[in-house]
């Protein structure tokens, strides 16, 4: 088993983009595994307890959120950061509470999960913002935390929005959830 203190572990489903975070990692000198979802997760933790973790939040079939809890549950130490496309204050809340330290929206470099690995602290200086939250922001809000407790089934999730599918997947179309 190796040292945890160097390794890391990446769960992307988009292989071309873990790949690129993949080399950018090992010419930082850790030791990178990678898997594609939950179960090869699962057989790379077997043999190894990874100090860092980089998770992409919407994996092809499956929610990161439950890799989330098998890297916390394996080694509650684990410096965990969370990737997505589209984020939500529902997703955020479910991540730190299940043990992603961060949650940092894509497209993130290395140099900013990085970042977000050596940050162990809140920041009570963030600036609050003084725009209240739109129709739109809480609609999508709304449908991604429906998608998460579905564990992303497109037509489960419709079903309890009470709205068609296809609408449903036209407007997932256009904000690209990823």
């Amino acid at each position: 088993m190796e040292d945890s203190g160097r390794t890391l572990v990446i769960v992307e489903d988009d292989a071309a983009f873990a790949a690129t975070l993949k080399r950018s990692f090992e010419k930082r000198g850790y030791n990178v595994f990678h898997a594609a979802g939950p179960q090869e997760l699962d057989e790379i933790l077997e043999r190894e307890a990874p100090g860092y973790a980089v998770v992409d939040l919407k994996l092809a079939g499956a929610s990161g959120l439950v890799c989330v809890e098998a890297l916390h549950e394996k080694d509650p130490e684990t410096i965990i950061v969370v990737l997505t496309g589209f984020a939500s204050i529902a997703t955020a809340v479910e991540a730190i509470k299940l043990g992603a330290r961060h949650y940092l929206v894509k497209p993130s470099s290395s140099d900013d999960i990085e970042e977000a690995f050596g940050r162990s602290e809140g920041d009570a200086g963030v600036a609050l913002t003084q725009r209240p939250t739109s129709i739109k922001t809480v609609e999508w809000e709304h449908i991604h935390q429906t998608l998460v407790e579905t564990n992303f089934n497109i037509s489960e999730a419709a079903r309890r929005l009470g709205m068609h599918r296809r609408t449903l997947a036209r407007k997932l179309e256009k904000q690209r959830i990823k």
